[in-house]
């Protein structure tokens, strides 16, 4: 398998174990993923935006997602008007070396919780709220990062860094070489500066 169908798979396997889902089920044009919620019954991960059109046809419930490696463009002839496409995004992935944290400007604290190989890295302000927050997942060798997010009252304050480099750190130390991710539009920019490549385009769409 080449790096970027590795990426893929890291990716689906990382996201699965993160959400608490069965595991994925391979298809011919990618991975099933029974999520299991109202709006989030299941998705689909198709490698190929050509796959579309005929995944698509074969689709009718609510709360079925795609989550196709491609371009908007790629994608939207293949679907019906029923279908609405999100906003762009973005697999990305990095090497993995010995990290070193980054310590919060006062007076945050970084707080890290573990259930088996899920690891939640929350920085928390002064009255014990949490300020950002993150996820990472590790699969054998890959670790999947995922839920970043800062509350809009903490951002500018390189709160995004510190829960980046604690969960690398985290997922380092566990034994994953290579991290996986998919951005949004907003934080490709910050996973960048950080050093992290763009694998591919993701075209997210959903049956409402």
């Amino acid at each position: 398998m080449d790096s970027w169908g590795q990426a893929v798979e890291d990716w689906v396997q990382g996201w699965a174990l993160s959400r608490g889902t069965p595991d994925p089920v391979p298809e011919p044009d990618g991975y099933r993923v029974d999520v299991g919620l109202p709006e989030h019954r299941v998705r689909y991960v198709l490698l190929d935006p050509r796959s579309v059109g005929p995944r698509a046809a074969g689709l009718t419930e609510s709360g079925t997602w795609l989550k196709v490696c491609g371009s908007p463009e790629q994608v939207r002839d293949g679907l019906s008007p029923r279908w609405t496409i999100r906003a762009p995004e973005y697999l990305m992935s990095t090497e993995l070396g010995a990290r070193s944290p980054i310590a919060p400007p006062d007076p945050y604290t970084v707080d890290l919780r573990s259930t088996g190989d899920v690891h939640d890295v929350a920085v928390r302000a002064a009255d014990g709220g949490c300020a950002a927050k993150g996820r990472v997942a590790v699969h054998g060798r890959a670790a999947v990062i995922d839920m970043v997010e800062t509350d809009p009252a903490h951002r500018r304050r390189g709160l995004g860094k510190v829960v980046m480099a604690e969960l690398t750190r985290v997922a380092a130390e566990r034994g994953a070489v290579r991290a996986v991710l998919v951005a949004t539009e907003e934080g490709r920019a910050l996973y960048e500066h950080l050093g992290w490549t763009v694998e591919s385009p993701i075209t997210a769409a959903h049956l409402a």
